[in-house]
């Protein structure tokens, strides 16, 4: 590094006095930093020409512009100060005239300087209230991981698709399976203990969707981009269970997962397993792509949405159509079924989602809900009587059905969101985002954790599903994503209400 003067005794002889350097240059500030100590006729920069800087003048007189404009605040709010002491002074003096008395003898401590410090508490409360939300974020970066290592752990990863996985559902019939839906034409079932695919369906000709399971049998239901949801039966046998996996990590891992290529996956595709191509019905009365079903209470209708703006409800024993709900104006993004009443909600890319009451056979009403700016990708209910929706603005929202005008909870993000899903004992919400996060919250909108991803575990691109299984005293969440893969997650209940 060159050296002012080109004498190598200066950089040592500066290397030893480092401090008084520094020093100097704060008092040199200083010195100038008042312009009543200026001299009338000499500019700023002529007073700095005299003292060793290395910035350069330009810089130095920015600096102390800064520095000015500072100092001149302070002197505002100190001169604000003394006004209103002054204020309360002479309010005191004019109480103890008019012959009040205070309890305790000192003015300063009774009833008027309570009046007086009403309008300043709720100033302080409203500025601590904006600090603790400024660096929450901030806080979190921070928690212990020595506690919060045994959150969430790695269950499995399910590797074998050739393309994004849009959509995965868990059987509520025994054996409980894993079903994941892909952009490959395929839905594949899954061995939860062991990551073994146990069975492939085949029958569509565009991208499989959606996938979800009929509530009492072994029958499942996929919407596809060919225009048709089916219906189709399985059989599957679990193979002997293996040892879980040694593998945890804290739920706040910042880590990046970048440096594995984009489609890149470990392990390889499943081997040859029993296929499916023919469905059992096949529910074809959309004109574009069918992009989500579900299986309605009792599991004798189900309901399709597609991107011709409408929703279908179907007769499964017979396929016909009972209803189009019509109403939306744009594609519809998902649509969801209330697990003990008629109900079902769609949600579309025109801000909406829509409430539709199937209780009474002989009508159907019909409720409309605003609540966001972009596209509402998912809106879901819970076992009690709740409807949680997620949005491209990047938010979520949770509404009671009782009083849908306002949601009752509102959870801002920093990514979009995609389709979410809503544990039925804990009633934890988890998030999957486009930016490979996935976070747990619960229904009053409180951060309860974020699932790993480093470059050992979790997404390397865009989350697209969650789901819960509850079975056997545990809890699993299961999420997939454009990756090729779904992951499952062993999330330790007691000890994520805990660190709450």
């Amino acid at each position: 590094m060159p050296v002012e003067g080109g004498s190598s005794s200066g950089s040592a002889s500066a290397a030893r006095h480092p401090k008084q350097k520094r020093k100097a240059h704060s008092l040199s500030i200083r010195r100038t930093n008042s312009t009543e100590e200026r001299p009338p006729g000499i500019q700023r920069g002529d007073m700095l020409e005299g003292q060793d800087s290395k910035l350069p003048l330009s810089l130095r007189n920015n600096l102390l512009d800064l520095f000015g404009q500072i100092e001149r605040e302070f002197e505002n709010l100190y001169i604000e100060n003394l006004e209103l002491r002054r204020e309360i002074d002479s309010l005191n003096e004019r109480l103890t005239g008019d012959g009040q008395t205070i309890e305790g003898g000192d003015p300063t401590k009774g009833a008027l300087k309570t009046k007086a410090s009403h309008s300043t508490s709720q100033l302080s409360q409203k500025l601590k209230t904006t600090y603790k939300a400024s660096t929450s974020k901030i806080v979190s970066s921070f928690k212990a991981t020595t506690g919060s290592r045994a959150l969430c752990q790695l269950l499995k990863e399910y590797v074998g698709h050739r393309d994004g996985i849009w959509d995965l559902s868990v059987t509520r019939t025994q054996p409980v399976v894993l079903g994941t839906a892909s952009a490959d034409h395929s839905a594949l079932l899954w061995s939860i203990e062991t990551g073994k695919c146990l069975l492939r369906y085949a029958g569509h000709a565009g991208s499989v969707n959606s996938i979800k399971f009929h509530p009492t049998e072994q029958m499942a239901l996929t919407a596809s981009g060919d225009q048709t949801a089916h219906i189709w039966r399985y059989m599957v046998q679990l193979p002997a269970p293996q040892p879980p996996p040694d593998v945890s990590a804290p739920c706040d891992d910042d880590q990046d997962s970048s440096d594995r290529e984009e489609g890149e996956v470990d392990g390889e595709g499943p081997c040859e397993v029993p296929t499916v191509r023919v469905p059992t019905a096949t529910l074809k009365s959309h004109q574009g792509v069918v992009i989500a079903a579900d299986w309605l209470v009792g599991g004798r209708q189900v309901v399709t949405a597609s991107w011709d703006r409408a929703a279908n409800l179907y007769e499964v024993e017979t396929s016909e159509l009972v209803h189009a709900l019509t109403g939306h104006d744009q594609e519809l993004t998902h649509c969801c079924t209330h697990p003990t009443q008629r109900l079902v909600v769609t949600s579309s890319r025109d801000t909406t989602f829509r409430l539709w009451d199937f209780r009474d056979p002989s009508i159907h009403s019909v409720n409309v809900f605003q609540g966001h700016t972009d596209t509402v990708t998912s809106a879901v209910f819970t076992v009690g009587d709740n409807v949680v929706s997620g949005s491209d603005d990047r938010t979520v929202k949770v509404w009671d059905l009782k009083n849908m005008r306002s949601p009752i909870a509102t959870i801002r993000t920093d990514s979009a969101v995609n389709r979410i899903s809503v544990s039925a004992n804990q009633r934890i919400i988890a998030l999957p985002h486009d930016n490979r996060q996935v976070r747990l919250f619960d229904m009053s909108g409180v951060r309860l954790a974020r699932l790993p991803r480093s470059n050992r575990m979790g997404h390397r691109r865009m989350v697209c599903c969650t789901a819960w299984n509850e079975e056997n005293q545990s809890c699993n969440l299961f999420t997939c994503g454009f990756d090729r893969q779904a992951i499952g997650w062993n999330i330790n209940i007691p000890a994520l209400l805990q660190e709450k």
